[in-house]
């Protein structure tokens, strides 16, 4: 494993810098707000390899699907986040030659982001043809105002002789994604000022709507402004100063950045922009700093876990966090997870399954309710887009898109978008999750009834009923494991539709007159509900005593991963997808995905036979994986492999364990450390009678862990230690609890 950050608790710092590296250095010091979001690249120029990504949330582009065989029901787009116009651009001359780290001989480099404040710091000691010069960049984006981007540049002249600074600021639109098709641009521009620059994305054919954003930078310095210069796609300022030999000075530069999604005309744009622009420029930068930073503070308060003994996993615990935080903090019901967040182009930036499975687990313990309201509430709003991808397949009800911006199904894989469609399950769990968690029932007897009703009306539809085994199945579908492609019978995707129509059965009969009118479900759809639920497929294999992932599965050659050869793995990099698809391997918890989301319905040795079956089967090469298998490990008291998949999880990025960080951070997967300490370690479960219960234990390697948890208006402190584990009320009304089955009283 090859490591390009140093371990550190609160920091992911290096003091080296290999341009082979320079897209993991960006993907692993990448910033967001929620608003918006950026790579740790360059300010200035670099002439050499790297991917230049900012990102604005909810601002995406319909990019035409392009497919050798076009086949109905394809998506006519493929949704895309576009990486929008370059507003930190600054380059720097040293008496007349331009910084480049990709040429130029340079020493002292050091790159450190500071998780707890969210700041990224890099500075170095510039050589120019003897001219030597240190450059210290800082920069960050407010969450006190989500609309600033705000960076600092010094420089120290290091030289014997006086040097000349120049520094060219700019806003760039001529900016492209790596991914599009034909290297097109996304971006026309509209206006172009003196210092700001209005950019509208090109018209599509599609009816989704164009964006338009505006940004204006302004600059607070003792340089001089020396030229002002403008291009069809660029706006520049030019700043100058002379330096004495040990003489400092300083740039700030601020860019407001205003997009259409929060206003409806160009002006009311410019406007806003405008007003914020003056706001800001009262407030000196230790002043816009410490803001931004008393609100992380706030955040981590909450939030963070302790991990005492063992560096690593609290820099890996942290650095999920922070990524989860720097992508999504609910302040916009509108936004979502993209699985890269702000920090690639792969996957499109669009809202995935990850986000009911994944994120909303997390959330429930250290955020309030209404976040997780509204990733509910984004759901229920694209019902209208669901509805036409289940018409799209010829079915009724709702199919909620695999992949998305607005409801409307936007991914062109015919196995993952059309055939992956647990997600409708997952939706239906996570509402169950909320309510069961909360203790809160106004949303799944409204809104939530209405998206049961309609995943219902779906799943009664795509079953068909086997004349031969008298039993309803499930054919040509794809489940959490994407190595198996159109297979029979999923467990997990065959066990979801069976539970979600025994979920939305038990759901009628609570709603209100009114409601259950609204929903129009009659008795015969009822009826038929009930059948299904009581004559389900569900594979399973009585001399093994497992539940198999699929019909054929164990037809397969079964062999454990550890007889593959290491230079094999990981398998996506090194098998074609035919040979992948023939073998026994599994990408990601598919049966284990299934135990883990409804624990309580399991025996303890259900549980033990199907994690001892497929385990060793798995590859982990899906960034979900490891954490969900750490949990049952951790309930099934297989300490050592919880604690190794709970290191694969907490540190995938900063380890780049499935060598593919490069493109971007696995955002939905940084959920992971949570989940397998809290879930898994500390043995977390809410249970359906609303009842809290812990069974905690303390990995070998640890000297303690400790986290606190939001759980219906109460904050619990858990310590878990040498001497046991400790249970704090921090706030809220006194509650009871169960530990290792034990009930024990918080006041």
């Amino acid at each position: 494993m090859k490591r390009i950050f140093e371990v550190q608790p609160w920091d992911v710092v290096t003091h080296k810098f290999n341009p082979e590296d320079k897209r993991l250095q960006e993907s692993m010091t990448s910033l967001g707000n929620g608003y918006m979001g950026m790579r740790g690249f360059f300010e200035e120029d670099y002439s050499a390899d790297t991917l230049q990504g900012l990102y604005l949330g909810g601002v995406w582009f319909p990019d035409k699907t392009r497919v050798g065989w076009w086949k109905n029901g394809y998506p006519k787009y493929f949704g895309k986040v576009i990486n929008a116009v370059n507003f930190i651009k600054m380059n720097f001359l040293i008496d007349g030659e331009k910084l480049d780290l990709a040429k130029d001989k340079f020493s002292d480099f050091e790159m450190d982001l500071n998780m707890k404040d969210s700041v990224l710091t890099r500075s170095f000691i510039a050589d120019k043809s003897g001219k030597k010069v240190k450059f210290v960049f800082e920069r960050f984006l407010s969450v006190d105002q989500k609309e600033l981007s705000v960076q600092k540049v010094s420089f120290e002249n290091l030289s014997d002789s006086k040097v000349d600074i120049k520094v060219i600021s700019s806003i760039d639109a001529d900016v492209k994604n790596e991914d599009a098709n034909y290297d097109e641009r996304f971006w026309d521009v509209l206006d172009v000022t003196d210092d700001s620059l209005v950019a509208k994305t090109k018209p599509n054919n599609y009816g989704t709507p164009q964006f338009t954003s505006a940004m204006q930078m302004s600059h607070v310095t003792g340089l001089k402004e020396v030229d002002q210069s403008k291009t069809d796609t660029q706006t520049s300022k030019t700043f100058e100063i002379e330096l004495s030999q040990n003489e400092q000075a300083s740039i700030e530069k601020r860019v407001i950045v205003t997009t259409s999604r929060d206003y409806d005309t160009v002006q009311e744009l410019t406007d806003a922009m405008n007003k914020l622009t003056k706001k800001v420029s009262s407030k000196t930068f230790d002043e816009l700093f410490t803001a931004h930073r008393d609100i992380w503070a706030e955040r981590w308060n909450k939030s963070d876990v302790q991990i005492k003994g063992d560096v690593e996993a609290q820099q890996g615990m942290r650095f999920n966090l922070f990524g989860l935080f720097s992508t999504y903090y609910g302040d916009d019901a509108r936004l979502n997870f993209g699985p890269k967040g702000f920090t690639g182009e792969k996957y499109g930036g669009a809202t995935y399954w990850d986000t009911e499975a994944f994120c909303i687990p997390v959330y429930l313990g250290i955020t309030d309710p209404k976040v997780t309201r509204n990733l509910l509430m984004y759901r229920y709003k694209q019902l209208d887009g669901a509805y036409v991808n289940a018409k799209e397949q010829g079915l009724k009800g709702a199919l909620f898109p695999m992949v998305t911006f607005n409801g409307i199904e936007c991914h062109n894989e015919w196995e993952i978008t059309f055939e992956e469609i647990h997600r409708n399950g997952d939706i239906a769990f996570a509402i169950y999750n909320y309510t069961r968690y909360t203790g809160d029932k106004s949303y799944v007897l409204n809104e939530g009834s209405k998206v049961l009703t309609e995943i219902s009306r779906f799943w009664a539809d795509r079953v068909h009923f086997s004349q031969r085994n008298n039993q309803y199945m499930i054919h040509g579908v794809t489940g959490p494991d994407e190595y198996e492609n159109n297979v029979d019978n999923n467990w997990y995707t065959n066990y979801l539709a069976r539970w979600t129509l025994e979920y939305t059965l038990k759901v009628l009969s609570e709603v209100s007159p009114e409601q259950a009118a609204k929903l129009n479900v009659s008795d015969e759809e009822k009826k038929q509900w009930q059948d299904i639920v009581d004559r389900m497929y569900l594979p399973y294999d009585k001399k093994l005593g497992i539940f198999v992932q699929h019909d054929g599965f164990l037809d397969k050659d079964i062999k454990p991963v550890s007889e593959l050869p290491s230079d094999q793995l990981p398998l996506n990099q090194n098998w074609s997808w035919d040979k992948i698809l023939r073998s026994p391997y599994i990408k990601q918890g598919d049966v284990i995905q299934g135990i883990w989301d409804f624990m309580d319905d399991f025996t303890e040795e259900e549980k033990k036979r199907n994690f001892d079956f497929y385990e060793p089967l798995t590859v982990h090469e899906s960034s979900l994986s490891a954490s969900i298998y750490s949990v049952l490990a951790a309930d099934l008291h297989y300490e050592d492999k919880a604690v190794a998949l709970y290191e694969r999880t907490a540190r995938l990025d900063l380890d780049n364990y499935n060598n593919d960080t490069d493109d971007g951070l696995h955002i939905t997967s940084m959920t992971g450390g949570w989940i397998s300490i809290v879930h898994g370690f500390a043995g977390m479960r809410v249970h359906d009678d609303g009842t809290l219960s812990y069974k905690p234990f303390l990995p070998k390697k640890w000297d303690s862990y400790s986290f606190r948890q939001v759980f219906r208006g109460r904050v619990i402190e858990i310590t878990v230690d040498g001497s046991g584990s400790h249970f704090k009320l921090i706030s809220g009304d006194p509650v009871s609890i169960k530990v290792d089955d034990k009930l024990v009283e918080l006041n």
